[in-house]
């Protein structure tokens, strides 16, 4: 058999149909991929979350898809979702229509028919899948398979959705990229010298590194920590501008000392955030629209947002996007009723990259990187990027 080198006893089983039709495609995908990156072996997963869950992105055809596979597919490993085109109880709130509604929960269904978790955040480190040092994962949203990769050390690759829904019904997949070490070493030294990490701030200097150092490791040399939320926001904006799914941050990333600090040093300054910050400023005019939360928001900024808040009134559209578990938490401390109370809005399950309400904002602000691109791209919004309180300041009155 052509795929014996790479197939043990269990695996060639799955491919001649012995665990049913959707296991074998499902491996026929894996193998697929294991041709193209050269894969010798496969490995186990301990988890996989899955891209492609918007009606937005799928069609119809995608749809039908994902219904025939439900038919007899189940998963073999933990499995989650990432965000769906809207929130899917306050649906009616965020202006989607009834039949994009109906296409969306069918798209839910047949993932949880198959054991997938309807989690629907682009966070699940901040949702209580927290995966170890050196695990194995088939994940599909960039910024959480950077965040894992570089924060947690973890390892995965940017899987495809169909990919890492394949990996989650078979409970394994090929070996290849950011699961071997030679693949993860550092390519380029950076010395930041800004010292104001916000978020913002680190996800412009995933801008700078997109245009400095584009698909180059970069290996993160600061005179400050980074925060949680400044991680989060790197590991957003550098995939998005750099194409790459890790950066070794040091005395942050677990691996990070393992091998020896590249020659090739650039100096990330100040004035090169300042630059990238302005080149997300397409707009003089007030926004229409302030969204935070790309990716989802942390418990910390939740509560820096109800704090931001107090005495102010929102007079602009603000949309708090985060994760259902998040939110939850928050409601029991108590930080949704003062959001409310000023008047933002809490979405959970989402995300404005593949929520069709987003396109009918021409004018939206943001503290997220990589939201200024996909506004941009995706939507044709004229953008503008900016803190965390300086969205706030745009937002109320």
């Amino acid at each position: 058999m052509a795929h014996a080198p790479l197939l043990g006893e269990r695996l060639t089983a799955v491919l001649e149909g012995k665990e049913g039709k959707a296991a074998a495609r499902a491996l026929e995908i894996l193998l697929a991929l294991a041709r193209v990156f050269g894969a010798r072996a496969f490995a186990p997963v301990s988890s996989a979350q899955v891209s492609g869950v918007s009606f937005r992105s799928l069609s119809e055809a995608g749809l039908e898809y994902l219904e025939s596979l439900a038919a007899d597919a189940r998963v073999a490993v933990p499995a989650l979702l990432n965000p769906a085109g809207m929130d899917l109880r306050a649906w009616r709130a965020m202006g989607v229509g009834e039949a994009f509604a109906d296409m969306q929960r069918r798209v839910i269904d047949a993932y949880v028919r198959m054991g997938v978790e309807p989690a629907c955040t682009c966070t699940p480190y901040l949702a209580g899948h927290v995966p170890r040092e050196g695990e194995l994962l088939a994940w599909g949203e960039s910024s959480a398979v950077t965040y894992v990769n570089s924060v947690l050390g973890a390892r995965s690759n940017r899987e495809g959705g169909p990919a890492a829904l394949a990996a989650a019904l078979i409970g394994e997949t090929p070996v290849y990229g950011l699961h071997l070490d030679e693949n993860r070493r550092p390519a380029v030294s950076v010395r930041l010298d800004d010292t104001a990490g916000t978020p913002a701030r680190l996800g412009a200097l995933g801008i700078v590194l997109g245009k400095r150092a584009a698909g180059r490791i970069p290996l993160i040399d600061s005179r400050e920590e980074p925060s949680a939320e400044g991680l989060k926001a790197l590991a957003a904006a550098l995939p998005t501008y750099s194409g790459v799914s890790l950066f070794h941050w040091k005395h942050v990333t677990p691996e990070w000392a393992r091998d020896a600090a590249p020659a090739d040093e650039i100096v990330v300054t100040s004035g090169d955030i300042d630059e990238a910050i302005r080149g997300f400023r397409d707009e003089a005019q007030e926004p229409d629209l302030v969204f935070l939360g790309c990716p989802h928001l942390s418990l910390v900024e939740l509560e820096a947002i109800a704090g931001g808040l107090a005495g102010r009134r929102v007079r602009t559209p603000l949309w708090l996007l985060v994760s259902r578990r998040v939110a939850g938490e928050a409601e029991r401390l108590g930080l949704l009723a003062p959001i409310a109370e000023a008047g933002g809005e809490v979405y959970c399950d989402t995300c404005p990259v593949v929520a069709p309400p987003m396109a009918r904002f021409a004018r939206v602000m943001t503290d997220s990187a990589k939201g200024c691109w996909y506004m941009r791209g995706v939507h044709g919004s004229r953008v503008r990027l900016g803190t965390l309180e300086a969205c706030l300041e745009a937002a109320t009155l």
